[in-house]
């Protein structure tokens, strides 16, 4: 039964008025990316203090970075993504980064592994609810040949949130402790929900459109005809794989860095952390925004739009090389110095990426095909990708040490980045045909 969703603004696109204003409401959204990402890669930077605190192996810590979070992550992702299909996106983001800032601020407060675990899950439940419906009202407030980039400016929430996770998470790690770091960033989301919630507005469905692309006079499909729809188109099914297969070894990498530079080069927390804030915040900045800005203006140019998937799978290959040599290089200045390659490419895929799904997706199934994405991305990449570099830690410790680490982190970052770059190049061989499919529904 379709829903009427009483606070829809309809504005004219040339209005200056949603000129402008769509760009608060990008911002804010970024905003409320940014602090996602700040609790979920707030771990890793204060990870060898809770290893200690609690006496954690690193199996358990890989269960706590990822496992918990994104088992639980997409248990509520494709639900919540049905409900923003249908009813306010703005109340469910409100209420979801309200919820995940209380659990963030009740991992300060845990009294052991368990009661850390269970918060975690907490966490995971709460940014559950922001993602599909964030790209779902990016994409009605921007209009095609503009989404890559919008997508991209929404994705710098990720390099914005290592640059302030890493460096601020080491400096309170050394300073104020792990505990008061979390309850602070906490307070911060609880915040900004509030804010979000009294600040904007819901945008119209399909508003952005051009004006042969089909409008939504019917509801929403079922969830059961939206997953078949999806199934069945392979290059919706290549770029969920893809995501999920790169998805791997960053969310490996976001996790370990740290710890690999600690155990490795013996570093200290802060100077790591500042290291990687300044690569993966600026490096990651330019790669999101770059990546966006670049694809857009290729597939304007070539009116081909099986770019914006055969670039990012370039883009992917190119990383391959410079990750190998950064955890073969024998100290941590020349591997910070290489990192800085992949530290921009691989962020450059991740505007591009999300806007060619809502693409596939259609104007009826923006959330849902968000949700698709982020189910496969999050239930394998963040599920696995930590755990599996914790596992092969351990396994390889009794014959080489602290450098078990680094062979770990090597091994499945290589391997999932050329296995997501095959995915990518194959999704182009139907993605000009499924999107004029989802055109139509």
């Amino acid at each position: 039964m379709a829903t009427v969703i009483t606070d829809e603004i309809r504005l004219s696109p040339t209005d200056r008025f949603i000129s402008r204003y769509r760009w608060y409401v990008l911002g804010t959204l970024v905003t409320i990316g940014a602090l996602s990402w700040i609790d979920r890669q707030l771990l890793s930077m204060v990870m060898q203090s809770v290893k200690n605190e609690f006496s954690l192996t690193d199996t358990q810590l890989g269960l706590l970075g990822g496992t918990a979070f994104g088992l639980f992550y997409v248990t509520v992702g494709l639900p919540v993504a049905w409900l923003a299909d249908r009813f306010s996106r703005r109340n469910l983001i409100a209420a979801a980064v309200g919820f995940w800032s209380l659990m963030t601020a009740l991992c300060g407060l845990a009294t052991g592994y368990a009661s850390l675990f269970a918060a975690r899950i907490g966490v995971g439940i709460g940014e559950a609810g922001q993602a599909a419906p964030s790209q779902s009202m990016v994409s009605d407030y921007f209009p095609p040949h503009q989404r890559a980039f919008a997508m991209g400016v929404l994705y710098s929430f990720v390099p914005i949130g290592y640059l302030i996770s890493y460096s601020a998470g080491g400096f309170f790690n050394d300073t104020i402790g792990w505990r008061s770091a979390f309850v602070l960033f906490g307070v911060i989301g609880m915040v900004v929900a509030v804010l979000f919630r009294f600040t904007v507005r819901e945008p119209a469905r399909g508003m952005s459109e051009p004006l042969t692309v089909a409008r939504p006079t019917l509801p929403a499909p079922s969830l059961g005809s939206t997953l078949l729809t999806f199934l069945l188109r392979p290059s919706i099914r290549h770029i969920a794989l893809g995501g999920a297969a790169h998805g791997i070894g960053m969310f490996a990498a976001a996790l370990w860095l740290p710890s690999f530079f600690i155990r490795t080069h013996h570093m200290s927390s802060t100077d790591v952390g500042l290291r990687l804030a300044l690569l993966m915040g600026i490096g990651g900045l330019i790669g999101t925004l770059g990546g966006g800005l670049t694809i857009d203006r290729v597939v304007t140019r070539t009116c081909d739009k099986r770019w914006a998937v055969w670039l990012c799978g370039l883009f992917l290959t190119c990383v391959i090389p410079f990750t190998i040599a950064v955890y073969l290089s024998s100290g941590p200045t020349m591997a910070f110095v290489l990192f800085a390659v992949p530290a921009v490419l691989n962020h450059m895929i991740l505007g591009p990426i999300v806007a060619t799904m809502q693409s596939l997706g259609g104007v009826r199934r923006r959330a849902m095909a968000a949700a698709f994405y982020l189910l496969l991305v999050n239930l394998v990449s963040m599920g696995l990708g930590p755990l599996l570099v914790g596992v092969i830690s351990d396994h390889l410790h009794a014959a080489l040490g602290d450098d078990a680490l680094r062979y770990s982190l090597l091994s499945v970052s290589t391997i999932t980045t050329a296995w997501a770059a095959t995915h990518l190049f194959l999704a182009g061989r139907t993605v000009v045909r499924d999107i004029a499919a989802a055109d139509q529904d």
